[in-house]
């Protein structure tokens, strides 16, 4: 009997948990953040950069579904990149997949302990978002399947309650709301709105991750990935158009004292129902619930990430170990949640939303690059599954991603040079320790 630790992850997960789970990581984009491009837009211009991002993410999923059939292991684009182009390109999207997946998770939590703190005004914010962290780590801890079943409930609950939002405020809905103030800033207004259009589908291409994780790997990543990005962009344009509808983008941007909300759906209801209604405060509640799917998904695909890289001699090799029990990445889990509270202590939720993206853009661009050298370097590779009009497709993805992140960095400059600092200092980190312990990184693939 080998003495070997076991690390193969246990596969539980059929299409319609990993539709719940793909739609789960970014519904919450529909209930918080999205509205501050609008700020920087108006309707049109937030309307210009969502129509490029739209493009952006259907061309992606579809590029990044090859790789995932192709490639069924929970790295996800770390694994893509390092067997295309390398271990360095690999440790750098790696680090950017983790950057992505851990840093989103706790602007999240603090906006959840937000919504508790309006029902319990009382309650600290931080505290309620740390606890909500130990609870969501436990259920990731205690099985694949238990966290999706969990995360499928949420998601369906909190589709249901978009798709009612829009029923009450599309009979209220005014085209001449969508012309007010349209474009404020010129195109300057749409690069700037980037980030804010990404946040609609943050997070979709944590799906890929959870490969190693399903029956079926090849069927299940295909139909979870396609029916979840259909399902995002018709919630995507169902909100935007059915919030700005009611009274313009201002409305939903701006209280009553003037201050921002990153809360737009409760502003947009205000203004057709009492506060105290019993629609206005399903809204209120339901929308908890997107916000936990979300959390709770993205805290699982980072858990994914970072044992991968921990398996693969990237990282400390403790990371990449499962729970005897559960055959789960409980450390890895465990590590992530203890970067995330660190993150959420800083308080500076917008700037850790903002290196997220930075992470994502990262992945989105390497990915299309090892999509294409894939295409050269392996065309025997078995794929169940080609991305439709190749190579238009990863290559329409690629200049979207391309040219989204160079205009994220020129509006957020220090945080661009944050962003690269911290991958600097870790790949640093990483090649002195590779060196010094003689560890190579495994060559399995």
């Amino acid at each position: 009997m080998s003495s070997l630790p076991n690390t193969d992850l246990k596969r539980t997960l059929s299409p319609l948990m990993v539709w719940g789970l793909g739609v789960g990581y970014v519904i919450s984009g529909n209930y918080f953040g999205w509205n501050l491009g609008l700020e920087k837009g108006g309707t049109l211009g937030m309307a210009i950069a969502l129509f490029f991002i739209i493009i952006l993410y259907i061309t992606f999923t579809f590029s990044y579904t090859e790789l995932a059939c192709a490639i069924p292991k929970s790295g996800g684009a770390f694994d893509y990149a390092r067997r295309a182009l390398g271990d360095d390109v690999g440790f750098i999207t790696g680090m950017a997949q983790n950057i992505e997946f851990i840093f989103a998770p706790p602007a999240i939590a603090f906006a959840i302990g937000s919504y508790f703190n309006i029902f319990f005004p009382g309650a600290s914010v931080i505290t309620i978002a740390i606890i909500v962290y130990f609870i969501f780590f436990s259920i990731n801890v205690a099985g694949v399947k238990v966290a999706a079943t969990f995360e499928l409930i949420v998601t369906v609950l909190a589709v249901a309650a978009v798709i009612f939002f829009s029923s009450l405020t599309f009979q209220h809905f005014d085209f001449d709301h969508l012309k007010q103030n349209a474009f404020p800033l010129g195109w300057n207004g749409v690069f700037a709105a980037i980030p804010f259009a990404i946040w609609f589908f943050l997070g979709i291409e944590g799906v890929a991750n959870l490969a190693e994780e399903t029956i079926n790997p090849k069927r299940t990543i295909m139909l979870g990935f396609g029916s979840a990005i259909f399902t995002l962009v018709i919630l995507c344009l169902v909100t935007f158009t059915s919030s700005i509808g009611i009274a313009g983008w201002e409305a939903i941007v701006y209280k009553s004292d003037g201050a921002t909300s990153d809360s737009p759906l409760p502003l947009a209801m205000a203004h057709i129902v009492d506060s105290h209604s019993w629609q206005y405060q399903l809204i209120i509640i339901v929308g908890l619930f997107g916000l936990v799917a979300s959390f709770h998904g993205l805290m699982l695909a980072a858990g994914r990430s970072t044992f991968e890289f921990g398996r693969m001699n990237y990282a400390p090799a403790f990371l990449g170990k499962i729970h005897p029990r559960f055959q789960t990445p409980a450390n890895a889990l465990f590590v992530n949640m203890l970067l995330g509270i660190v993150a959420l202590l800083t308080g500076k939720t917008g700037e850790i939303i903002t290196i997220s993206v930075f992470g994502a853009l990262t992945l989105y661009i390497i990915s299309m690059v090892t999509m294409l050298k894939l295409r050269k370097a392996e065309p025997e590779l078995h794929r169940p599954f080609r991305v439709p009009l190749y190579p238009v497709f990863p290559l329409v993805a690629l200049v979207i991603a391309s040219v989204s992140f160079g205009a994220m960095a020129f509006f957020n400059g220090w945080l661009a040079l944050i962003y690269f600092l911290a991958l600097g200092l870790s790949y640093g980190v990483y090649k002195f320790w590779k060196k010094k312990q003689g560890i190579l990184p495994s060559v399995d693939n």
